[in-house]
């Protein structure tokens, strides 16, 4: 009988296209997604705190840093996934948000990966998928924090909350109608 293969390693990528609420509920529900965090990334201060970050002044993004299990989910399906549902066209906002901290930017972990993010939004922008042009910002992660306690499962916990139930929820419906095959079992 033969020797069933070893798991792949996790893989990290960290993605920012708006309020990180949104991402860290839709990321939650995806099957071999093992973990999600909310945090901020690519600024220039050490550490920030949301009301920081929240003045734009600190150059960080509202990411989610997300690991996963290749040999369950590509990168490409998360990137799907992620150009799916939030607006990649919109410099510095998404919907309400408006901010550099709410920019779409995804934030490589290596020369590969980079490279493999690069290829699939040029293949997007050669596609002419969307409107206007694509203005996701890529680059290597750097000066990443983890956000307070209180994000981190944002959606879950307050679920009723006015933003949760009038932007967050949709995009989880987004998820669940684009991607059902793509949903974990308890999602």
């Amino acid at each position: 009988m033969p020797t069933p293969a070893a798991p792949q390693a996790l893989q990290t990528i960290t993605l920012a296209g708006g309020c990180f609420w949104c991402l860290d509920a839709v990321f939650r529900r995806v099957r071999g997604v093992g973990s999600v965090e909310c945090g901020y990334t690519n600024g220039h201060v050490i550490a920030p705190t949301y009301a920081e970050v929240c003045t734009g002044r600190t150059g960080h993004a509202e990411a989610v840093r997300i690991d996963y299990m290749p040999e369950c989910i590509g990168l490409d399906d998360l990137l799907d996934i992620f150009f799916t549902i939030h607006d990649p066209t919109t410099r510095d906002r998404q919907g309400n948000d408006v901010g550099p901290q709410y920019r779409s930017a995804i934030f490589t972990h290596g020369p590969e990966q980079a490279a493999a993010v690069h290829a699939y939004v040029d293949d997007l922008r050669k596609r002419r998928l969307f409107d206007a042009p694509i203005v996701t910002v890529i680059e290597p992660e750097n000066n990443y924090s983890p956000a307070e306690a209180g994000h981190q499962r944002y959606f879950e916990r307050n679920p009723d909350q006015g933003y949760c139930a009038f932007v967050v929820a949709p995009k989880v419906g987004k998820l669940r109608s684009h991607f059902a095959d793509r949903l974990a079992d308890d999602a």
